[in-house]
């Protein structure tokens, strides 16, 4: 049976963890209307990632609040799971999720995100796996500290970063195995240049997700990366890891060609961008122990003018 949901201050000040996070989180008593919860999703989606309103400059007018509200639904879901601190408390809390997510499929919601994403849901008949293997993902981070293999780091990758390209398909009419499989790969690449950017922020939540075996295989131990060493078998590690993210959004790419010119642009972008990392971290020879790589404000200008270039074409 699901913990009951989280629907007033004094149930949140018990619960270890809701300090951290937004007050606006919590699940109502009363669900609001559609058009209360389908603002709830613009605001939150517009304030929480400044790059989110530039992604949809390219999307069709009608498919934007649609992002909205499958946004807003990972916006919270990694929250919970990242940003409470209290690897028990995250459990329940994500369970409190699933349970909302699991009341959004039965026509029950409450919390405005899931009243909103059932339009959604029902619009592009969405299955829920989707949606909650994400949050498998997330709470796979409460329980898992590293990763034996790169097979078991790809194998996490499925459940955090693969459903969100398989939703962004079907908002655009797109269901065939042929095309999510290619997004699996842009998908996967994108969170593996993630994690090789953020490998000390990552070491500071208490996760290591360079596989044991690379670091095995080029001599790095676990103690190089608390002390932020970046020593010549770190960087060479570093520099292997990046060439297979490199590969991977190489086998992603052809699946800018099988879609419509909109989304085309947006897989384009964000690929590009998640390549840009993996060129930020070449830039300062691998060594992003203690100083994360970031791409600068003018690259990703040039990023979003060239594929606004490519939509003129």
């Amino acid at each position: 049976m699901m913990p009951p949901v989280v629907t007033n201050a004094a149930e949140r000040s018990a619960l270890p963890g809701w300090d951290s996070l937004p007050a606006e989180y919590l699940i109502p008593e009363v669900a609001p209307t559609e058009d209360e919860a389908r603002q709830y999703c613009r605001q939150l989606a517009r304030r929480h990632y400044e790059n989110f309103s530039v992604a949809t400059w390219f999307l069709p007018k009608r498919l934007q609040q649609h992002f909205f509200n499958l946004y807003a639904y990972c916006r919270i879901a990694d929250d919970l799971g990242d940003e409470v601190g209290d690897p028990a408390a995250s459990l329940k809390l994500l369970d409190q999720w699933q349970a909302e997510l699991d009341a959004c499929y039965r026509g029950q919601p409450k919390h405005p995100v899931l009243v909103a994403l059932a339009a959604t849901v029902r619009a592009f008949d969405i299955p829920k796996h989707e949606f909650s293997d994400l949050l498998t993902a997330f709470r796979r981070d409460q329980t898992v500290r590293r990763y034996a293999t790169f097979d078991d780091v790809v194998g996490y990758c499925k459940y955090s970063a693969n459903p969100v390209g398989h939703l962004v398909l079907y908002v655009c009419g797109y269901r065939d195995q042929e095309r999510q499989k290619l997004s699996d790969f842009t998908c996967t690449a994108l969170q593996l240049a993630n994690f090789w950017q953020d490998v000390s922020l990552d070491y500071g939540k208490g996760r290591i997700y360079l596989p044991i075996e690379d670091l095995r295989r080029f001599g790095v131990s676990e103690d190089d990366i608390a002390t932020r060493r970046n020593t010549a078998p770190f960087l060479e590690m570093m520099r292997f890891e990046v060439e297979r993210a490199r590969e991977w959004f190489r086998q992603g790419l052809p699946l800018v060609g099988k879609v419509n010119r909109a989304l085309a642009i947006d897989i384009e972008l964000f690929s590009r961008g998640g390549q840009e990392i993996l060129n930020a971290i070449e830039r300062q020879g691998y060594a992003v122990l203690g100083q994360r790589p970031a791409i600068s404000k003018s690259r990703k200008l040039a990023l979003v003018a060239r594929a606004a270039l490519g939509s003129l074409i």
